[in-house]
């Protein structure tokens, strides 16, 4: 990508020249390529064959994120969409020319998260069922992108856009007729140096919400079946998903409709989302369900006590340096919440760090028998600097300090589909041709 700081090569080299550089030691070549802007890097790759099988080495690669993940050069991912296409999507019309807007920020309080470039040719435009795509998360430049918000057409896609290639993922078998829900998760093992995309199903209605429209509050539980989520994993490296060999959980996954949260945070090599179950004492015990990428075992992180553990159903879970933060939005007189987990081996150490302010004059329509969903502003991210990136009612995207509570406008607009990510440039798929699924639809 473009950094003015470092040089550009040109490939048009005399044949002196090209001898020359072949001669180098692979090693001191390496040092010299992985400096480089990923632009030019990809320049260097036809310059001659030497050079082109040095750079598409996957240990070349892994070199290169190595580097690009310890340069300081820290970077924030905006996906945004434009009003035009958020009211098509919301009033099921064609989407039209308008596209995501794909953007990395320079994560630096300094420069108030500067636009550092954008990607201005979403590869994936008018191919989504949905006519939006969700953001599941970023993995070392890799984007793992949704498109589940139709259920009638559920596709996945990984995608670079430093080396503007893709992968669509076949279709995932746990997907079958009948009522379930799912949830997704995207992080790296490495162990085998692999990417994995995770699904989590739940079959049946699982624990009933149904009462919930009714007014009724708490809701009543309604088990049908005893309720366990099945697990497949779709591995970059084979190109194909199978079933995990944990054994399977005994609770419910959320739904990914729920576009305004975040479900799934990929820390320390595993991959967490809240689940909840029911239990003699509880009816809705929600917890974080943590998978691990390596090993492929369960365990489980409890959620603070709160008075109302059903609000836990509503909330974000994200990264936080490294451990992991929750959100929980504001309903009725409940401030919104942001809860850090200060030391990731001890369950016990939930803090609630700070509350946002209520929009007290700005509440959901909804009738007066039911709870409500205030207009409160919702986390989107952290910065490096553990700043809370946060996009208010009027969907402005603002940074805050949680320490001196100072708050930024960042210039920049959002939606409810607006997504926020930490970033690293790599070169991760450049040495994979663009694969696509033969069979995109459900296969019934």
């Amino acid at each position: 990508m473009s950094d003015n700081s470092r040089p550009e090569v040109s490939k048009s080299l005399t044949e002196e020249e090209a001898i020359l550089w072949d001669s180098l030691p692979p090693e001191i070549l390496t040092h010299i390529l992985v400096r480089l802007p990923i632009k030019s890097i990809i320049t260097c790759s036809s310059v001659s064959k030497t050079w082109k099988s040095l750079i598409l080495n996957p240990t070349f690669i892994s070199t290169h994120l190595r580097h690009s993940s310890s340069n300081n050069n820290n970077l924030l991912l905006f996906r945004l969409c434009p009003k035009p296409l958020v009211e098509a999507f919301d009033d099921m019309d064609p989407v039209g020319h308008e596209k995501e807007v794909y953007a990395l920020h320079r994560d630096d309080t300094i420069t108030n998260f500067d636009q550092y470039t954008r990607f201005d040719d979403f590869p994936l435009h008018r191919k989504s069922c949905s006519g939006i795509f969700r953001v599941v998360g970023t993995c070392n430049g890799l984007i793992c992108l949704a498109d589940d918000l139709n259920y009638l057409c559920p596709n996945f896609y990984l995608w670079n856009p430093c080396v503007k290639k893709y992968v669509r993922l076949p279709y995932p078998y746990l997907l079958t007729a009948g009522f379930y829900t799912a949830a997704v998760g995207f992080g790296f093992d490495s162990k085998t140096n692999d990417y994995k995309v995770v699904m989590f199903v739940t079959r049946g209605r699982g624990y009933s919400h149904d009462h919930e429209d009714e007014g009724e509050y708490p809701p009543k539980v309604e088990v049908e079946v005893e309720v366990e989520v099945e697990v497949g994993v779709y591995s970059l490296a084979t190109g194909k998903w199978r079933e995990a060999t944990a054994e399977r959980p005994k609770c419910a996954v959320r739904n990914t409709v729920i576009v305004d949260l975040r479900l799934q945070a990929f820390v320390n090599g595993a991959l967490h989302l809240v689940c909840y179950k029911t239990t003699p004492e509880i009816r809705f015990l929600y917890f974080v369900l943590v998978f691990d990428l390596e090993d492929e075992v369960f365990r489980e992180i409890p959620l603070p006590k709160h008075s109302d553990m059903f609000f836990w159903k509503w909330v974000s879970i994200m990264a936080f340096g490294k451990s992991i933060a929750v959100f929980k939005p504001g309903y009725s007189v409940n401030a919104p919440d942001i809860w850090v987990l200060k030391n990731y081996s001890d369950a016990s150490s939930w803090t609630k760090i700070i509350s946002l302010d209520i929009d007290a004059q700005a509440p959901l329509q909804m009738p007066p028998s039911r709870f409500y969903r205030v207009k409160t502003p919702s986390l989107k991210a952290f910065s490096k600097s553990g700043e809370a990136i946060l996009q208010t009612h009027k969907k402005r995207l603002v940074s805050k300090d949680l320490e001196t509570k100072e708050v930024k406008d960042l210039g920049i607009t959002g939606s409810k589909y607006s997504f926020v990510d930490s970033y690293v440039e790599s070169l991760v798929l450049l040495d994979k041709p663009d694969l696509a699924n033969p069979y995109p639809y459900r296969p019934y």
